[in-house]
């Protein structure tokens, strides 16, 4: 009696357009359910404000004028809606990058105020390298294949615009040094990296550092073959470096960014923790799922290759607790699949899936920062499309900085563990609290099946409001897994114009013993009143 007296409440109090969205739904046609148990007293960790962050690829900057289209108005407007964040611009070709400086740009005032000011990218301008730009991913491609890498000059230009977009966007920019400029001895030669630093200090750009990018394959890159005690070592030589420049000294510094831990990949993380944890802030490493060339749909929907984070995460958690018990753990670069994602699957709604069970599995096991590849840029991985319009993954983003917030609690389903239950996944946080009550919850759920569930809400939590924001492909469904469109509460959601989002609002729904999943959903419910005791007075 108590679910049908909740659904009746909800028929009579629910705005007509959320009445719309639960019909459609067919809201009482759903006989699967799933239990859920919670504990709301304690947060069980503790994640950045800036959890979800992004990457721009160096890729970018293989040809510099590229660089400006990070001066589009509407990739700022993009930027800005996933702020709080760290953006990392680094990536393979990072590593082979020297900075070249042309005395035509510098000035003698540095850029302050009317940085975030000035005119933006002309439309024209902005067509052009778009089309030029899918010509150069095809040379890039190339590249990458036959692992036959160019060395990349690039001037001040790059490090303007790069600086602009992310002071204006509201991020905190993190550049990535090259690595391979070695010295016969094999140590790491510095002098590049300084004269870019003094330039960067001379211009008053705030950033923090990283160093190389997967070292682990520079054997295969580049033939040239760095342990990770010596890798250590460069990074005290870096923080050194920092320490004597007065501008930088305080400024943060990240690596290794190792590649997933496998063969000798452990043994360059354990080297390089062994010399050089001290000198970091964060230990940094990269995690995807899946080979790009080789993958299907089933493995973006398997819960077993979804729970292949947890064994190498705890594994990475692990050497670094053992090296520095205090260091932070981030996933420095990360998406779906590797070798520049999985054309038709990582760029369409179900790669959705690995990326929201990617940030509530992180968030739980302990990962501090998760760093998507790529915002904009080379691959099919991207939040941002070559057309600058925003792709599935981008909306999930930016619902997930909305919602979600730094404490994450304990969730679990319970009951017959049957395949149907295991692709259902759940995950719960406290509230971001720009966005509910003091107290509020919200929960992440995913349903993996190709038909509904419902997922049974516990005594303690079914007199609460819930807001609810499910996200699902357009057409819905199965059919839609392989969509570029997305739609929340049944609604399409597109940009307004190249400079507004739409608003992201949620259906209103009445308390109830249960919440409703679509068949391939993507949720968030926020538990408006249910003041958490691990999450009131934060």
């Amino acid at each position: 009696m108590k679910t049908v007296y909740a659904i009746v409440c909800a028929l009579i109090f629910c705005a007509s357009e959320e009445l719309d969205f639960i019909k459609q739904r067919r809201f009482f046609n759903t006989s699967e359910n799933v239990a859920m148990e919670v504990d709301l007293s304690r947060v069980r960790q503790r994640v950045d404000p800036r959890f979800l962050s992004v990457t721009i690829d160096a890729s970018l900057a293989s040809d510099e004028k590229f660089m400006y289209l990070l001066g589009s108005p509407k990739v700022r407007a993009l930027a800005s809606a996933l702020t709080p964040a760290f953006l990392r611009f680094g990536g393979t070709r990072q590593d082979f990058m020297v900075f070249t400086p042309q005395d035509v740009w510098r000035s003698k005032v540095p850029p302050a105020a009317n940085l975030c000011d000035r005119v933006g990218l002309p439309s024209w301008l902005e067509d052009n390298l778009k089309k030029e730009w899918i010509q150069q991913q095809i040379l890039l491609k190339r590249e990458d294949l036959q692992r036959k890498y160019k060395r990349v000059k690039f001037t001040e230009a790059t490090v303007d615009q790069l600086y602009a977009f992310t002071n204006c966007s509201g991020m905190k920019l993190i550049f990535g040094l090259n690595a391979l400029l070695r010295m016969a001895d094999n140590r790491w030669n510095s002098s590049n990296a300084q004269a870019l630093m003094h330039y960067c200090a001379s211009r008053q750009y705030k950033m923090s550092w990283e160093l190389g990018n997967e070292p682990n394959s520079y054997e295969k890159k580049a033939g040239i073959r760095v342990d990770g005690l010596q890798l250590g070592e460069d990074f005290v030589h870096l923080r050194k470096i920092m320490s004597e420049s007065r501008f930088y000294q305080n400024s943060g510094l990240y690596g290794p960014d190792v590649g997933q831990p496998r063969d000798h990949r452990i043994d360059i993380l354990e080297g390089f923790l062994q010399s050089g944890s001290e000198a970091i802030d964060a230990c940094s490493w990269h995690h995807y799922y899946v080979n790009g060339r080789d993958t299907s749909l089933e493995d973006f929907l398997d819960p077993e290759v979804l729970d292949t984070l947890t064994l190498k995460t705890n594994e990475v958690l692990q050497k670094v607790k053992q090296a520095s018990p205090q260091k932070k753990v981030w996933l420095g670069e990360t998406s779906s699949a590797y070798g520049g994602g999985a054309l038709g699957l990582s760029d369409s709604f179900v790669a959705g899936f690995m990326w929201l069970d990617k940030l509530g599995l992180g968030a739980i096991l302990g990962l501090n920062v998760v760093m998507r590849q790529v915002f904009i840029g080379s691959g099919s991985y991207h939040l941002v499309d070559d057309n600058l319009d925003p792709l599935p993954d981008y909306w999930l983003s930016v619902l997930y900085k909305r919602l979600v917030g730094q404490q994450v609690l304990s969730v679990k389903a319970v009951g017959n563990y049957t395949l149907l239950h295991k692709r259902v996944r759940l995950y719960l946080h406290c509230t971001n609290k720009k966005s509910s009550a003091n107290g509020a919850v919200t929960l992440i759920a995913m349903n993996l099946n190709h038909k509904a569930v419902r997922v049974l809400v516990p005594a303690h939590m079914a007199s609460s409001t819930v807001v609810a924001f499910v996200l699902e492909s357009d057409p819905s469904g199965g059919e839609g897994l392989y969509s570029r469109s997305v739609m929340l509460n049944g609604e399409v959601l597109k940009m307004v114009d190249d400079t507004t989002l739409p608003d992201l609002k949620g259906a209103s729904l009445a308390p109830s013993e249960h919440v409703h999943l679509p068949a391939f959903a993507l949720s968030f419910f926020v538990f408006s009143d249910v003041r958490a005791p691990a999450c009131l007075s934060l």
